[in-house]
């Protein structure tokens, strides 16, 4: 049995639609649970309860960290320590491999021009120091030799079926309805982008790897250097326009909470836009072979997606 506590979310769905690779044993998780492979066991928990995770985990071989929690500061805080000790506990009491799918946030802000698995850990923000936090109490596990994990890695979003990244709400979406797509800072930094479908599809060959354990691993991400520029002029091909970017300055944020919620959380992450943000995925591609989609597959692929759930028409 492979279980993916989280199974509700982008990454979630996208996981059990590569696991099915390689078991017909797949446990999806969440507090509404939903069939993506016709043989799915669905478990409906939600994992802050005390027990929830324990018996969600009961039976598993490899459980999938995958879970989405309110993009808030102060929830990320409270639900996540609770979240990861629940899952650590109930992974060792079942002697269930464990792999935790994470971010970049823990990483030194000054490091970000070339973020390898080596890279520095320091957190220069309130959610950053939660994924250290968090991570910190895995690697414990790992290191008293109790536990069986690895980390997969992944770079900002994008990609078809996930409406709530920053490429599909500020550029996309905004294209689709004759706008100007946003950008935060300037579009003419370099910044990195994982492509969801690649992200699964890693994340489920780690998992199913024996000899990747006990490692972090960035997922496969396109090498070369993009700038926000250049993917807005991808998506703007696609729709067949010319766009006009609208640039949005740090001191733009704090009213813009006032109508959009999640611009509340953003003044911490905008060292994220204001310098080089390239992730190195080469560990991975390394030791599998397996390249990231090029941009330019990606961003078409994800377009024909958000037009036909949209049910927009190219040139629009």
């Amino acid at each position: 049995m492979q279980t993916i506590l989280g199974a509700g979310g982008t990454i979630g769905k996208l996981l059990a639609k590569e696991l099915i690779q390689y078991t017909d044993k797949i446990r999806l998780v969440s507090r509404k649970p939903e069939k993506v492979n016709d043989s799915d066991e669905l478990f409906a928990a939600d994992l802050l309860q005390p027990g929830a995770a324990d018996k969600a985990v009961a039976g598993s071989e490899v459980v999938y960290l995958v879970v989405g929690l309110e993009y808030k500061a102060s929830i990320w805080e409270t639900q996540w320590p609770v979240v990861m000790k629940e899952t650590v506990d109930a992974c060792i009491r079942h002697k269930a491999r464990l792999v935790f799918f994470d971010n970049v946030y823990l990483y030194d802000k000054d490091y970000i021009s070339g973020m390898t698995e080596e890279t520095p850990v320091n957190p220069s923000s309130r959610k950053g120091a939660v994924r250290k936090k968090i991570l910190d109490m895995l690697f414990e596990a790992v290191d008293s030799g109790k536990l069986t994990a690895l980390v997969a890695r992944s770079a900002d979003f994008y990609g078809p079926d996930n409406g709530a990244n920053f490429i599909t709400q500020m550029v996309l979406k905004n294209l689709s309805q004759g706008k100007k797509p946003m950008w935060f800072v300037s579009p003419d930094i370099q910044h990195s982008f994982t492509y969801t479908r690649d992200a699964a599809r890693a994340t489920a060959l780690l998992g199913n790897t024996p000899d990747a354990y006990g490692q972090v691993w960035h997922l496969p991400t396109d090498n070369r250097p993009v700038t926000g520029r250049q993917l807005i002029s991808m998506i703007a091909s696609e729709y067949g326009v010319q766009p006009k970017i609208s640039i949005l300055p740090k001191w733009m944020l704090v009213p813009l909470g006032l109508f959009i919620p999640v611009m509340r959380e953003m003044p911490e992450m905008m060292y994220q836009y204001d310098r080089k943000y390239f992730f190195d995925s080469s560990k991975f591609t390394g030791r599998f072979g397996i390249p990231a989609t090029s941009y330019e597959q990606g961003v078409k692929e994800t377009c024909k997606a958000y037009r036909a759930q949209e049910n927009i028409q190219p040139g629009r």
